[in-house]
């Protein structure tokens, strides 16, 4: 068990009396802090100027007037020219014969937080065989008598250097620790290079920004230490970088997939004049791989922004009707009919899909197209797209389709992904001709991605395919494509802040598709939801959504209607509303008032983006457009309704 620390202070209090040596240490505000009691016998000063807190000028006062510097015509004046040279402390080492005839010696040191510490030595007994030898040996000389007190004097003022360099070198220990420990907690690789472009200095954090390189690399080349695919992105900033240029620039590392932002600073000078001829480079680097991701998929995003006028008037309306007549006709289905009007209700769903998709046309010309993740069962997408593809692939060909992921729940925009997959096995199709092996095969990558990589037996990419195939209308099909394919499934990676890259493999062409990897988050826990809706045929539309999801539901079309249920049904855990109600107030108005107290509510619409109270909504949270698929509703229930 340690000592407590008033027992400390008494034993560290006994050492310093045991030494023979006078020892003092003041503040940076001149009060002392401990003396010994040597100091106090030396100078034959009173205990109170011993105590901690006693001030300096007092003692030095005292010390003055008895005549211990001499005669001194105007004390006052003489006590503040010794408290100023105590106030700009530098470290010294002097010889001075007292008023009683006894020499002492001072040594003083600044301390670096402030303040100083002095010890006195004694050496009135060196200082008298120094004068009894030059009294009684008449054979040595004056100038060797003379040399020999130098010697003396010099070597004790040696001393007093030694100690204040060991000192100087214990704290510039402690900073070096301390800097280092702070370059370690960084999120980021820091490093030295010398003008021989290795390693002077490095924290322990290169593995972990790049993965596969070493983590011990000081006195190591960085040609060598990076590995050559990383050296060869590098060079020309760091050549700059030499040249006396500082630059900020960000690269990819294709075999780990990390996108790296690294600073080169070359090194200055003590009069802050570029250096780096003389004192190398200083290298920051930092893995932005996920930073990437989402900037990608943002400034796709931004790219494809238009204005929605051409659907701003028939947009809400046509949602509405496709969500009826869809939700009508999938009941419909459900009953026992005559086969011809199965035939009929078919035709009718056909139909409204294909209004759909014609409304999703429109919207991808005059709107925004958005990747709309969804938790998603990648082995059962797979096996959704082996059913799709398969009628599609005439006798003769096979397609392999192989999942190596260890998660299979990830958040997918199943619709948009299964179109573009569908779309690079069916471009792979026809590029085999009359035979072929087509394969899908799923992986991870440094859990950073989901790697597609769609590979044929075909002929591959000509050089001039390989350049333009995602350009928009670029076919090699003549007549019979559209040119649309590939750049539909670039523009969708894009959006989900992914990479498209195609290339020629052992057999046949490959491309693979990388998409951000995002484990699903667990399924909303079901509960009772209020349903508020002013079109009842929209209900009845939404509401068995809802049940599929393990929930029951309570409905109501008002905001009074909204307001007295979820103050009458504590048990209400979410609260989906249109933002059009029957009456003067929106569901804007319901999520205003109800507050924070109130159950998490999801706003809906078929309103344009560019309808005010679309926008006034969008604000606020995210809001789901009709129509809208069961997948599509389950993402939306899962997301923060507060986060816009």
């Amino acid at each position: 068990m340690p000592p407590a620390p008033k027992d400390t202070a008494a034993m560290t209090t006994a050492g310093l009396n045991l030494i023979q040596q006078g020892l003092s240490i003041y503040d940076d505000s001149l009060r002392l802090v401990v003396c010994n009691r040597p100091f106090l016998e030396m100078f034959d000063l009173p205990a109170s100027h011993g105590k901690p807190g006693a001030r300096f000028q007092d003692t030095i006062r005292l010390l003055v007037a008895r005549g211990e510097y001499g005669p001194v015509e105007d004390i006052e004046q003489a006590v503040a020219m010794r408290v100023e040279q105590a106030r700009a402390f530098t470290p010294h080492y002097m010889e001075r014969e007292r008023a009683n005839g006894r020499w002492v010696s001072v040594e003083g040191s600044p301390l670096p937080q402030g303040g100083w510490v002095a010890v006195y030595t004694d050496i009135t007994r060196p200082k008298r065989q120094e004068a009894l030898l030059r009294t009684r040996s008449e054979a040595l000389s004056d100038k060797v008598l003379a040399y020999a007190e130098d010697l003396a004097s010099a070597n004790r003022e040696l001393e007093a250097t030694i100690t204040a360099l060991e000192e100087a070198k214990r704290q510039l220990l402690e900073t070096e620790a301390r800097t280092r420990q702070t370059t370690e907690m960084m999120p980021a690789h820091i490093a030295h290079v010398d003008v021989n472009r290795r390693y002077t200095f490095s924290n322990r954090k290169l593995s972990s920004v790049m993965p596969g390189r070493p983590s011990n690399i000081v006195g190591q080349d960085i040609e060598l230490a990076l590995g050559e695919e990383i050296y060869q992105a590098i060079a020309p900033h760091l050549d700059k970088a030499f040249a006396g240029k500082a630059s900020v620039f960000e690269f990819f590392i294709e075999s780990s997939s990390r996108r790296i932002r690294a600073a080169f600073t070359p090194a200055q000078d003590l009069e802050g004049v570029d250096g780096a001829e003389q004192g190398g480079v200083y290298i920051l680097s930092m893995d932005i791989t996920r930073e990437a991701q989402a900037r990608t998929a943002l400034q796709q995003t931004r790219r494809r922004e238009m204005a929605a006028q051409l659907t701003s008037g028939m947009a809400h309306d046509f949602s509405n009707l496709l969500t009826i007549i869809l939700g009508s006709q999938s009941r419909l289905q459900r009953m026992d009919l005559p086969q011809e009007a199965k035939r009929q209700v078919e035709a009718t769903l056909s139909a409204a899909h294909r209004g759909g998709s014609l409304l999703n046309r429109i919207a991808d010309i005059t709107g925004a197209r958005e990747w709309n993740p969804a938790p998603a069962d990648v082995a059962l997408l797979l096996d959704d797209m082996k059913i799709l593809a398969n009628p599609a692939l005439p006798n003769g060909f096979t397609l392999h389709i192989s999942n190596l992921l260890h998660d299979n729940m990830l958040m997918l925009d199943t619709g948009m992904l299964q179109d573009s997959l569908l779309n690079l096995i069916l471009n792979a199709r026809d590029a085999c001709g009359k035979s072929g092996e087509i394969s899908l095969t799923v992986a991870p990558v440094q859990s950073l991605w989901a790697e597609f990589i769609v590979e044929d037996t075909g002929p591959g990419f000509s050089d001039n395919a390989l350049s333009r195939a995602m350009e928009p209308f670029y076919t090699t099909k003549g007549g019979e494509g559209s040119g649309l394919g590939l750049s539909m499934v670039y523009d969708m990676a894009k959006l989900a802040g992914g990479r498209l890259r195609i290339s020629n493999g052992e057999k046949g062409a490959r491309i693979t598709l990388r998409l951000p990897l995002r484990p699903a988050p667990p399924p909303l826990e079901p509960g009772l939801v209020l349903l508020v809706e002013d079109s009842p045929d929209i209900r009845e539309v939404v509401r068995p959504m809802l049940t599929a999801m393990g929930n029951t539901v309570v409905e109501a079309s008002s905001y009074d209607e909204a307001i007295a249920l979820v103050h009458g049904l504590p048990e209400i855990k979410r609260i989906l509303s249109d933002i059009t109600l029957v009456g003067e107030k929106t569901g804007i108005d319901l999520r205003s008032d109800l507050g924070s107290t109130a159950p998490p509510i999801h706003l809906m619409t078929s309103r344009p983006p560019d309808d005010p109270l679309h926008q006034l909504a969008s604000t606020r949270g995210p809001v789901l457009r009709k129509p809208f698929t069961q997948s599509q509703l389950t993402s939306f229930l899962q997301q923060d309704p507060n986060t816009p």
